[in-house]
C-alpha cells in the first residue's frame, strides 16, 4: 500500500510555494519522495522557504519567476530541463481582491483574473505540453470553496475559482487519452499566514470555525495528503475531479 502512495523518481513543481498551503504541499511532496521545485515571484522568500524545509530534513529546489508573466512558460521548460522532465505540477498562485460588483474597477477584474484564471491555465497547458510525450503526468489546481460558493462583496475571486473547477473538467478530458491527469484541490479556511488576521481575532476566528463540521479553521499541514493522494498511483484513475479539503464546510450549507 505504501508504494501506491510513493513519489520517488518524480519531479514536482509547485507555484506559489514559499509559504502557506503550497509550501506544506511542496514539502509533502518531497517527502513521498519527488524531487520538488518550489516558486515564487521573491527569491530571497525562496530561498529562505528552503531553508526552513532543510531544517525539517526535507530538500526543495527554487525557481524564482512571476507565474502569471510572460516568462512562465519558459521558466517550467527551464526547470523540466534542469531535472530531466516534470511529472507532477501544482498550480497555487493566486491573488484575493475583495470588492463589490460595483466598486471593483475593470482593470482589477482582468488582473484578478489574469492572475487566478488565465495564468493557471497556461501554466496547466505548458506543463500538459512536457508530460504528454512521456505518457505520464498530474496536474493539480489549487481552487477554493469560494468557486461553488459565493459570498457577497467577492465576486471577481468567486467568478475565478469557479473558473478553474471547469478548467480541471476541460484538461482532464482532453489529456486523458495521454495519461495524464488533472485535479483540483478546494481548501476550506486554514490558519494560513494570509489568514492569520482573521484568525488572530477571536470573534471573526470563532465565526468561520462555527462554520465547519469540525468546529474549528485548518492547520496549513493538513492540505497535504490530498496532494500527495492525487500525485500518486492511488489515484491514477481519478481525473477532472475536485477534491474538497473544508472540514466540512460545504456539507453544513
Amino acid at each position: 500500500m505504501a508504494d501506491m502512495f510513493s513519489l520517488a523518481g518524480k519531479v514536482a513543481l509547485v507555484t506559489g510555494a514559499a509559504r502557506g498551503l503550497g509550501y506544506e504541499i511542496a514539502k509533502a511532496l518531497a517527502r513521498a519522495g519527488a524531487d520538488v521545485t518550489i516558486n515564487g515571484r521573491d527569491a530571497g522568500r525562496l530561498a529562505e522557504a528552503a531553508r526552513g524545509a532543510a531544517r525539517e530534513a526535507v530538500t526543495l529546489d527554487t525557481a524564482a519567476f512571476d507565474a502569471s508573466g510572460a516568462e512562465a512558460a519558459q521558466a517550467i521548460e527551464a526547470v523540466a530541463a534542469r531535472r530531466g522532465r516534470l511529472d507532477i505540477f501544482v498550480s497555487n498562485v493566486g491573488v484575493r481582491n475583495r470588492k463589490a460588483l460595483f466598486d471593483i474597477s475593470v482593470e482589477e477584474i482582468r488582473e484578478l483574473l489574469e492572475a487566478d484564471l488565465t495564468g493557471p491555465f497556461l501554466l496547466a497547458r505548458q506543463a500538459a505540453a512536457l508530460m504528454v510525450p512521456q505518457r505520464r503526468g498530474r496536474i493539480i489546481l489549487m481552487t477554493s470553496i469560494a468557486g461553488p460558493f459565493a459570498h457577497r462583496g467577492d465576486v471577481a475571486y468567486t467568478t475565478a475559482k469557479g473558473g478553474l473547477a471547469g478548467l480541471t473538467k476541460a484538461l482532464a478530458v482532453d489529456l486523458g487519452p495521454h495519461n495524464v491527469t488533472c485535479n483540483a484541490i478546494a481548501p476550506g479556511f486554514f490558519a494560513t499566514e494570509t489568514n492569520l488576521p482573521v484568525f488572530d481575532d477571536p470573534q471573526r476566528s470563532a465565526y468561520f470555525a462555527e462554520r465547519t463540521a469540525l468546529g474549528r479553521w485548518g492547520q496549513p499541514h493538513e492540505i497535504a495528503g490530498a496532494a500527495v493522494f492525487l500525485a500518486s498511483d492511488a489515484a491514477s484513475f481519478v481525473t477532472g475531479h475536485v477534491l474538497t479539503v473544508d472540514g466540512g464546510t460545504t456539507s453544513m450549507f
